[in-house]
Parts: C-alpha cells; sequence; structure tokens
C-alpha cells in the first residue's frame, strides 16, 4: 500500500536528495524517483524546482527560528530572555555545523540562493529580538531605545557568531570569549 503524497514527505526526500546530489545536480525528477512517484505529482504540490528549494530552506530555518519564538515570548525577565535567545541561537547554530557537515555545507550554497527565504529568517529573527527589547522597556529593565534599530545592531553585531558564513570559526577556542565580550558590549547599551 502507498503512502499518500504530502508536501511533508517531498520535502523530506528533497532534503535527502539536496544533501545527496547539491543543489545544482538536483532535479525534481531526483526527488520523485525517490519517492517512487512521478515529477508531475511532485509538481502538483511545488510549481518549480525553486519552490521546492525555497520550502526545504523555510523548514532548515523553522528548525531555529521556533524554538526562539518560544524563548522570545516566554514569562521570563527580559534579560534572561534576551541571553537565552542569544545562547539558543548560537547553540541551534553550532549543532547544524557539527551535528551535520554535510547538510551544513550544503545549506549554505542553497541559502545564497534563496535569498528572499533567508532574508525572511533574519526579519522574523530580529523581530523576535525586538519583542524581548520591548517588553524589557516595558518592565523598565532596558532603557528607551529604538526596539527594532537595537535589535538590528544587536542581531548584526553578534553575526560572527550565527551566522553560517562565520561556521569555520566556531571551532576556535576563543569563540566563547569572543561572544561574551561582544554581548557585554551590546547589553550595557541597553540595560538598566
Amino acid at each position: 500500500m502507498n503512502e499518500v503524497l504530502t508536501r511533508e514527505r517531498i520535502l523530506e526526500a528533497a532534503e535527502q536528495v539536496f544533501r545527496r546530489f547539491g543543489p545544482h545536480k538536483t532535479t525534481v525528477v531526483d526527488v520523485a524517483r525517490l519517492l517512487g512517484v512521478s515529477h508531475g505529482s511532485v509538481y502538483r504540490h511545488f510549481d518549480s524546482k525553486i519552490a521546492l528549494r525555497d520550502a526545504v530552506v523555510e523548514g532548515w530555518l523553522k528548525r531555529t527560528s521556533d524554538p526562539l519564538a518560544a524563548i522570545a515570548t516566554s514569562g521570563q525577565a527580559p534579560a534572561q530572555r534576551l541571553r537565552l535567545w542569544f545562547s539558543t541561537l548560537l547553540m541551534l547554530k553550532r549543532e547544524k555545523v557539527k551535528g551535520d557537515p554535510e547538510l551544513f555545507s550544503v545549506s549554505r550554497t542553497i541559502f545564497a540562493e534563496a535569498r528572499e527565504v533567508v532574508a525572511r529568517h533574519v526579519d522574523t529573527l530580529v523581530g523576535q529580538l525586538e519583542t524581548i527589547i520591548v517588553d524589557g522597556i516595558a518592565s523598565g529593565d532596558f532603557r528607551p531605545v529604538d526596539p527594532r534599530a537595537t535589535a538590528q545592531a544587536m542581531f548584526d553585531a553578534t553575526a560572527r557568531f550565527h551566522d553560517p558564513a562565520h561556521g569555520a570559526e566556531w571551532s576556535a577556542p576563543d569563540v566563547d570569549a569572543g561572544f561574551e565580550r561582544v554581548y557585554a558590549l551590546i547589553t550595557a547599551g541597553i540595560v538598566v
């Protein structure tokens, strides 16, 4: 008995195929072949290879943004949330590099091609930081600042520690100390 072809099954297969063949050699036919269906069946769910690629990228990025969203809106004090948010971001990114270097390597290439998806992801993450900052201002824990601009500045200032372009640097012995210095600097400007 055949399983029903769902969007989720297609995305799982596409991830395997991207990993095996790389983003440039992967075709919708490859994904369909792995699933044992016609490529037309895949096209009923995704109208192009680009749409399929973007959906795979969105799934990968949600594995980071969803846990961070829970932290951003938790009931903890804003300063605790801010610290936990950044610690979790760094942990999730490092796990991807160490846990699945092959997928991480492929994802970097795909992310470069899926700029709009990545830009939406970054906007989501900056929005999560903005939520924490707004709550911190409201509680009196943070100085009155422009929440969006401050969130963007914090995200940008810590890019070395979470942007996949810097993944090779994350195993350096001083990377944690470097993050602590940057974190102390960016929080000194807002914490009351």
